[in-house]
């Protein structure tokens, strides 16, 4: 599988994903996905902008939860 080397617009991403969705899909299927491809953005945002954790500071803040 090849990366395409031009960047998809939102909306491209968008119009994509909803054609994606199966025939009986609902609005809050349409909502869920849409949401997700903006939290998927925010994250590789982040990771850009070096706002990243280690996977050892995760675990150790993932432990603190049980308590």
């Amino acid at each position: 599988m090849t990366r395409k080397t031009t960047k998809e617009t939102v909306k491209e991403q968008i119009v994509r994903a909803m054609k994606a969705l199966p025939d009986d899909a609902t609005f809050g299927d349409a909502m869920d996905t849409v949401y997700v491809l903006y939290k998927i953005q925010q994250g590789l945002a982040d990771s850009e902008a070096g706002r990243t954790i280690s996977h050892e500071e995760m675990l150790k803040r993932i432990a603190t939860w049980r308590t």
